[in-house]
């Protein structure tokens, strides 16, 4: 096959078996790789109602048809498994030379289920693949861990590896590469520690199949430049998504002590201007030349890898107004494998749960040395880490209901960067994610700025549906980053064009977007398999969101207007092809293709 290699790696790590998976090729053509295939292969591998944390759940590394390829920001790889922050489906994509060298081992995914006694990591060359003891791994953080694996296999190895935070089952550990990049927010690193694997190690030595390399050579190119001439190019060199935090600021969206507001007086101290100033370096992804990791030294002098992201969560979310000490907290965090925004959420609602009397141990706004133990003690889960180790649903639960009101997350998942009191859409975006509150499938933000902001209309939902299908659908299925479209403004249709160049299946945007339905769908019916009912109330957006209004900035006393909100919900389903409940209709799903899943859903829950 072109493009794909038509095998997936199988892998037990309880009886140390391996073995070759050869999918029918209408598999790829339905979900393409990446994100799609992954749904796919936990639906027909998990069992249903699996513990995310017992030995059959399965961890899903997979690649689509683009990653790696010599392509604009192809190096991203797709890391999926059931979530054990969630309990449904959970992902994440990042930018790692693993991704480089599972493309050219000759497998598109590698699959792992079962569980070693001991720590073990994998090391994969082409079609070798050993079991590595890693007894002197288990319990290093993952700079220290990369270093060793790199002394013993050398630099031209992909890795993937957890921390001490996957190692001990942080609802919200990530999965870590390079120092820096970070995948799989909903507790990816954790299942990974559950089965005792500490690392993944990849070495691959093959020509990827390609149908028409000389039409793919010129196409890339082509965008290559594109890219480099675009008007947001150098700027966007410069301070990368960090030039978000002014942009929030100035649009009153800035998370602000536990998403209570969205303005900050200190913004400025750890603004993208600043951050300019007293960068050092730039890091970035396989065949990227739009690099968006902006290194400085951080409070110990050390390097730490800065986005939006991280730098708001741990910024002003928990009034933290030091970007160098922000950059400490975040490197730690990165050391320990633990998930930066999930991480800035659950402190920012212990801090509010302190302020409020509803917790004993006490923790201040901003407290830097507090907030440094904090994240070595949620990794290890000593004392009061370990509570914070659950993550805000589990928190706020135990807490009661005064606390499930400041509780920011969607179906169990923190939600990312960006408040959505005056941002209806956003909030769309953030309640009918597939993994939980992440801003990853539809960025719908910045497009609400700038049109009707404070519309709670169709032309919106239509919007975040697009973005789901592009983003969410597209880029984390072949698997390539979505920056270079939506930062500089490359043209969509490059992506189908690379994508029947590797092929040489004609594929246009319709028909991916074809295949995104079938994927948001087919996620939508795994959530419903695992959770064993369903209701419009699991896509709602935070309670905070409805019932606190903003009081600072230029959107004083202004919130979410819960009737309207579902005005849209109605409007976001009919347009999938759900039920009023959020239930793909039967109709939907043998339009899709998905007649696989009738019978399984039938069981659960009527199909209308």
């Amino acid at each position: 096959m072109n493009g794909w290699w038509g095998k997936v790696l199988y892998v037990n790590l309880t009886s140390k078996q391996v073995k070759e998976i050869t999918l029918d090729p209408s598999v790829y053509l339905e979900y393409l790789g990446g994100r799609g295939l992954a749904i796919r292969l936990l639906w027909d591998l998990n069992p249903i109602g699996v513990d995310p944390f017992s030995p059959y759940n399965h961890l899903v590394i997979a690649n689509g048809p683009l990653s790696s390829l010599p392509a604009p920001s192809s190096g991203k790889i797709q890391v999926a498994t059931k979530s054990p922050l969630t309990l449904g489906y959970g992902d994440g994509n990042l930018g790692s030379m693993a991704s480089f060298h599972l493309k050219r081992s000759g497998y598109d995914a590698i699959v792992v289920t079962g569980a070693s006694r001991k720590p073990v990591y994998l090391y994969i060359e082409n079609e070798k693949v050993e079991f590595r003891d890693a007894e002197d791994l288990w319990g290093l953080d993952t700079f220290t861990a990369e270093d060793k694996l790199i002394r013993e296999h050398g630099r031209n190895v992909g890795i993937l590896l957890i921390g001490p935070a996957g190692e001990n089952l942080v609802r919200y550990a990530t999965i870590i590469s390079q120092k820096g990049r970070s995948g799989g927010r909903p507790g990816v690193g954790a299942v990974m520690g559950s089965k005792k694997l500490k690392a993944i190690v990849v070495k691959g030595s093959k020509e990827p199949p390609i149908a028409n390399k000389e039409e793919f050579r010129k196409i890339a190119e082509e965008a290559y430049e594109k890219i480099m001439k675009s008007d947001n190019y150098d700027f966007w060199i410069r301070q990368g998504t960090m030039a978000t935090i002014v942009w929030s600021q100035q649009n009153s969206v800035l998370p602000t002590r536990n998403f209570r507001e969205g303005v900050w007086e200190e913004y400025e101290s750890i603004s993208g201007d600043l951050m300019e100033k007293i960068k050092i370096a730039r890091r970035g992804c396989p065949f990227c030349n739009m690099q968006c990791g902006n290194v400085i030294l951080d409070d110990s002098s050390e390097e730490s890898e800065l986005d939006y992201e991280n730098v708001a969560m741990l910024g002003s979310n928990i009034l933290l107004s030091d970007l160098r000490r922000v950059g400490e907290i975040n490197k730690l965090a990165d050391k320990m494998g633990v998930d930066t925004i999930s991480l800035g959420n659950s402190l920012g609602f212990y801090m509010e749960a302190s302020e409020r009397k509803l917790v004993e141990e006490k923790l201040e706004w901003g407290d830097y040395r507090e907030i440094k133990r904090l994240v070595i003690d949620i990794s290890y889960r000593r004392g009061l880490g370990a509570f914070l180790a659950e993550g805000v649903m589990r928190m706020a639960r135990s807490l009661g209901k005064e606390a499930q009101e400041f509780a920011v997350h969607v179906k169990g998942l923190e939600v990312s960067a960006y408040d959505c009191h005056t941002a209806p859409a956003m909030a769309l975006a953030y309640g009918t994610s597939p993994i939980g509150a992440h801003h990853k499938d539809a960025w719908v933000i910045a497009y609400e700025v700038r049109t009707d902001r404070f519309g709670y209309t169709r032309e919106k939902v239509e919007r975040v549906v697009f973005l789901q299908d592009m983003r969410g659908g597209m880029f984390e299925s072949l698997t390539t980053c979505r920056l270079p479209w939506v930062e500089v403004g490359l043209d969509l249709e490059y992506y189908p064009k690379l994508l029947t160049a590797a092929t040489g299946v004609t594929w246009t945007l319709d028909d991916i977007r074809v295949v995104a339905n079938r994927i948001y769908s087919l996620i939508r019916a795994y959530w419903i398999r695992e959770h064993g009912d369903w209701s419009r109330e699991m896509d709602y957006a935070p309670i905070r969101w409805f019932k606190h209004p903003l009081t600072k900035g230029p959107y004083t006393g202004m919130k979410l207007d819960f009737e309207k909100y579902n005005k849209m919900l109605d409007m976001y389903y009919e347009m999938r092809g759900w039920d009023e409940r959020g239930i793909p209709r039967k109709e939907t799903l043998q339009k899709l293709k998905l007649d696989y899943v009738i019978p399984v859903l039938e069981k659960i829950v009527e199909l209308k």
